[in-house]
């Protein structure tokens, strides 16, 4: 895959393109890797910087590297030092993701109807609602990568009725 190909794949299934801090990660990648090869990095030509924002000032290049005004990517050398070489965006290699941990937390939500004749367990409205939550989260500083779902009960709704139970 090219760089960009490689990132959106990252991105999607994982976290992002693997940003390396220092040697030793440097070395743990290429132990990972049942061959030497080269391998994509998180690493471009913005002054370059990591693709996960990650502000790491480690640097692994080969000697002369980075040289190519038009090589705006990094890719790991893995068949014989593990050094890096810029190279053009657009040539195509393997690469490697990784995944930052991820944490689950279940929220349990009670919401009132202004409207009696709203169904909350329609796809449409739960959509809206997790829409909304959403955009609540990131004015309050969330990630952009927060992800919300429904749970969904034994009978395949997320919503119930409330019933008020009396007290004698």
């Amino acid at each position: 895959m090219t760089w960009t190909e490689a990132q959106s794949y990252c991105r999607a299934n994982h976290t992002d393109l693997a940003s390396v801090r220092n040697m030793e990660e440097n070395q743990k990648i290429m132990e990972l890797l049942p061959s030497r090869q080269d391998v994509w990095i998180g690493l471009f030509r913005d002054s370059w910087k990591w693709s996960d924002g990650s502000n790491s000032s480690f640097r692994y290049w080969i000697t002369g590297e980075p040289n190519g005004p038009k090589e705006n990517c990094a890719v790991a050398d893995f068949s014989s030092s593990g050094k890096w070489v810029d190279v053009i965006c657009d040539h195509r290699t393997a690469f490697i993701c990784y995944s930052a941990p991820v944490s689950k937390k279940v929220v349990r939500v009670r919401l009132m109807k202004k409207s009696s004749s709203l169904d909350l367990n329609d796809p449409a409205v739960m959509e809206d609602i997790l829409r909304q939550l959403k955009q609540k989260l990131k004015d309050k500083g969330a990630n952009e990568d927060i992800k919300l779902s429904w749970r969904k009960q034994f009978d395949g709704n997320v919503f119930h009725k409330e019933t008020k139970k009396n007290i004698t």
